[in-house]
């Protein structure tokens, strides 16, 4: 019997994974169209492609995930309502603005605000400890080295083991120095080796914002890169 219904219990919990992360796919989509969203936002779906950016990071409604450094909110207007019913939305670091203009509406009235609502790195702590996921988006270049080791150390004490930190950011090259044209980018390969050392491992990368195009020269708000930049996208997982 115990080799009968096995493989019925796992295709069932297959099943069930699969329709939450497809219902949770419908709520990105749903999110991306709402009126809360200006035309600027929106405009920039296409290029940033988040539906396909939170399924990479294996991003479900029934998660607890928090957003770091969510600026004006592009991420947070999307991730707020989709996880609001089943899930829940963290955010932390650079919050201020949102919480004056976005968070005392709904479907954002659910969205807590955790560790340092300004840019305190000086023992920084989510008072977490089973996130399902971390998110940053094009934000890691904006840290100095003590506040990477920071940050790094702080997502992988708020996650629970087998815990995701996604990281998305403008490419630098390989082992660049910093110069006037590149201080928004960031090397790719020490971010990994950052995370890692924090005690992560990296599970896998992704193409999706690979723009062949961007020569990896010149500042990303540049006219003839902005929107077009190459950024990296990087999925770790903190051990089980």
């Amino acid at each position: 019997m115990r080799k009968i219904f096995l493989p019925l219990i796992m295709a069932s919990t297959l099943c069930s994974t699969t329709l939450i992360a497809v219902e949770f796919s419908q709520s990105i989509k749903q999110a991306m169209s709402s009126d809360i969203r200006t035309d600027n936002e929106k405009a920039r779906d296409r290029n940033r492609q988040p539906e396909a950016t939170l399924a990479f990071f294996g991003i479900k409604g029934d998660m607890k995930v928090l957003e770091l450094v969510p600026g004006g909110g592009w991420y947070t207007k999307l991730l707020a309502p989709a996880l609001r019913d089943n899930g829940k939305l963290y955010l932390s670091l650079g919050t201020k603005r949102l919480k004056e203009s976005l968070l005392t509406k709904s479907p954002f009235d659910k969205v807590e605000l955790v560790g340092s609502e300004a840019y305190d790195f000086e023992n920084l702590d989510f008072n977490l400890n089973d996130l399902d996921a971390v998110l940053t988006f094009r934000n890691y270049h904006n840290f100095d080295e003590n506040e990477r080791i920071s940050v790094n150390k702080a997502a992988y004490k708020a996650l629970k083991p087998g815990g995701v930190y996604g990281v998305v950011d403008h490419t630098r090259r390989h082992m660049q120095k910093k110069n006037d044209e590149n201080g928004r980018r960031f090397d790719p390969v020490l971010a990994i080796k950052e995370v890692q050392q924090a005690g992560f491992v990296l599970v896998d990368y992704s193409n999706l914002h690979y723009k062949i195009d961007d020569e990896l020269r010149f500042e990303v708000g540049r006219k003839t890169v902005r929107g077009n930049s190459d950024r990296f996208t990087l999925l770790f997982k903190k051990p089980e």
